[in-house]
């Protein structure tokens, strides 16, 4: 089918008549849960068309509503202009006003950020005041009027900046719990909105920025979209559909990992564990490791450097801003990085200390003395002998050991029973490994392969101490 053949047989759909818009409108309110006809109401009104359409609706639909306008100041007369004509809004339907100015200009070069992103900043900041400050009779929430073709041009952003199911969805009607953002106009598209306004003879003011391509938002609108149209004339319906089936998918999908997350992430004392082997049989993985680790900071990119940790030897780890997730046998643990009441602790070679409770442990390198010390409270190993990074962790049952002095090996939980520990304190044991090996039951016992002998140039010395009287706590 030709090009022209295609358009011919393309019929966009019928505008909404004006008079059914009200209906529509209070419909969507119903549908989506958005707010009660007890509820008062904050608006945000540009002077534009879609608002002025808002602030119409919601005046027959007898809401209780008040008006917030921003003068970013970015258009000189025609900003001041369109102050006037919000101020004159809120005179018609007898509502209160609320005006700010700001310097958006010098706030995005304070901040080094886009005058876009500085002007939605300042204005939901504002926004917030507001709602926070009222106490008469509180606003319920903020009500804007993004309409459909706003949703159609976020999904069309994202998607072409990389997104996953979430940014499929548009704009989402309402967000927020406390204070609530309310997007009751996303059932229509733009020139329902035009058609209305030219039906209730409504004027609105026409926002000269919008006719630029600089921004983003307005090349899609201007540029792309009507040229999808010229190939595809019912593209923005296709597009709507479209958000309301990603809107489903969601839905699925979320459940989906919100039982996985059941199935494979176990927390542990403020840790987090994934097992291995069941990560390694999971479907998807690339997408199911993020979704696990992305509440931890982990991002994106990171989820293929987190596969490889799978099948690599214990003690290596991955960082995020906030967290580190450090392979320990068939087990992923997380912990915040820092955290003093971790159960797992790598030790770097470059470190000389490291806290954990009310206790420390400091690492030296030195010579090999010529008299050894057989306080249980001191390790003293072969550094020839030493993998770093140590792992300092709780001991677990299965944990074996060479004690110092004997050839064959043998279980913590036996060498406890031999030491007539009681449960508290085989619950307050820790070890430290090298390599998957136990070097050192913490002030009790080394490992017999690691101890100095007589070829030991060098040594690692652990020595365990109350980090108070270290000065670390």
């Amino acid at each position: 089918m030709s090009l022209e053949e295609h358009k011919k047989n393309s019929k966009p759909t019928p505008l909404v008549p004006p008079s059914g818009v009200r209906g529509l409108f209070e419909q969507y309110i119903k549908k989506e849960n958005l707010f009660q006809v007890s509820d008062k109401l904050l608006i945000a009104v540009s002077g534009g068309v879609d608002s002025v359409v808002l602030c119409d609706l919601c005046k027959l639909s007898g809401h209780d509503f008040a008006i917030a306008h921003c003068n970013f100041q970015l258009r000189g007369a025609e900003s001041d202009a369109d102050e006037n004509f919000v101020n004159q809004l809120a005179q018609k339907y007898n509502v209160e006003i609320f005006i700010k100015k700001f310097d958006t200009e010098k706030f995005a070069e304070e901040n080094k950020i886009s005058i876009q992103v500085a002007a939605r900043d300042l204005r939901y900041d504002w926004f917030r005041s507001i709602i926070n400050s009222s106490t008469h009779k509180p606003f319920n929430c903020l009500l804007t009027a993004h309409h459909a073709n706003d949703s159609i041009e976020t999904l069309l952003m994202n998607f072409f900046k990389g997104t996953g199911i979430a940014g499929l969805q548009g704009i989402m009607p309402k967000t927020g719990t406390v204070q609530k953002i309310i997007r009751p106009l996303l059932f229509a598209k733009k020139e329902v909105l035009q058609n209305y306004a030219k039906e209730h003879d409504l004027p609105y003011r026409e926002d000269s920025s919008n006719e630029t391509d600089k921004y983003t938002r307005n090349y899609f609108r201007n540029k792309l979209i009507p040229a999808l149209k010229e190939i595809y004339p019912q593209v923005e319906d296709n597009l709507s559909g479209n958000i309301k089936r990603f809107n489903e998918v969601n839905i699925l999908y979320q459940q989906s990992i919100l039982l996985l997350k059941k199935k494979l992430l176990f927390e542990k004392k403020g840790e987090f564990h994934l097992p291995v082997l069941k990560l390694l049989k999971t479907a998807a993985l690339p997408t199911v490791i993020f979704e696990l680790t992305k509440e931890f900071g982990f991002t994106p990119g990171q989820a293929n450097d987190i596969i490889h940790l799978l099948k690599s030897e214990s003690g290596k780890y991955i960082d995020s801003a906030t967290h580190r997730l450090l392979k320990n046998r068939e087990w992923l643990i997380i912990s915040k990085r820092g955290e003093k009441h971790s159960t797992h602790f790598l030790i770097e070679e470059k470190d000389n200390r490291i806290h954990f409770f009310d206790l420390m442990i400091a690492i030296e390198k030195r010579p090999r003395p010529a008299k050894l010390d057989d306080d249980p409270a001191v390790a003293l190993l072969d550094e020839s002998e030493i993998k770093f990074p140590l792992l300092l962790r709780k001991w677990k049952q299965g944990d074996y050991f060479y004690p110092l002095g004997m050839r064959k090996k043998k279980k913590l939980s036996r060498f406890f029973i031999d030491k007539k520990l009681s449960v508290t304190e085989k619950e307050n044991v820790w070890v430290v490994e090298s390599d998957k090996k136990i070097i050192w039951v913490v002030g009790q016992r080394i490992d017999d392969r690691f101890k100095v002998n007589n070829n030991t140039k060098d040594i690692i010395r652990l020595v365990l101490s109350a980090a108070k009287e270290a000065g670390m706590l």
